[in-house]
């Protein structure tokens, strides 16, 4: 698997570091406020940010208050650029998944980071034709993986290698927000299997 994805719990104060070569990160404030320095150019850092960080790229978090960050890495592709490092949740286009689920893709490189939001449901099972890692933001379930099921909630994490068959389970009441990177990149709607549509294909035979 190409990703690598870490929980980065800040103090209020300042951490910084620079990216590897030939490695790209992906980030996401999932709660705190502070800015961001990249290669010395500031921005806004607060919760619902993401930010797009550069091979060789200098940064520096300053974190006002406790500040909880999903910090995805993966290989960088060599014509990797980028129009902004940063990108509210808020200033992305909503889009929509299926009745009960929309998302809003952030960045997207040869890997494609996302939040997907899922009303209380039990999706059908299915599987993607990518690897996946993801961050619970908000809400209460279970994820249903390989024929066991885990409870999950804000600071759950997991991994998805390509073509393993799952599904998440929102319990409610209200939303359940997923913060998601795969690779390769394409649409969070992608799916190699989806039980619903088999069931379908062979009551119809």
């Amino acid at each position: 698997m190409r990703l690598d994805l870490q929980v980065v719990r800040l103090t209020p104060g300042t951490s910084a570091g620079w990216v590897p070569a030939g490695t790209q990160a992906l980030l996401y404030a999932a709660s705190g406020a502070g800015s961001l320095l990249v290669d010395g150019e500031p921005h806004s850092f607060a919760a619902d940010t993401a930010a797009l960080l550069l091979p060789e790229e200098s940064w520096e978090l300053r974190s006002d208050v406790e500040t909880e960050v999903a910090w995805v890495t993966a290989p960088a592709p060599r014509d990797l650029v980028r129009e902004q490092a940063t990108l509210r949740f808020a200033d992305s286009d909503e889009q929509r998944a299926d009745e009960n689920r929309t998302f809003r893709v952030l960045f997207e490189t040869d890997v494609t980071q996302f939040v997907g939001i899922v009303q209380p449901c039990r999706a059908p099972d299915h599987s993607h034709p990518y690897d996946e890692v993801g961050y619970i933001l908000e809400g209460q379930g279970f994820a249903h993986v390989g024929g066991e099921s885990s409870p999950i909630g804000p600071g759950s994490t997991f991994v998805l290698p390509r073509e393993q068959v799952h599904c998440i389970e929102n319990t409610g009441p209200g939303i359940m927000r997923i913060l998601g990177v795969f690779h390769p990149s394409g649409s969070p709607k992608q799916r190699s299997y989806d039980e619903a549509n088999h069931e379908a294909g062979l009551a119809s035979e």
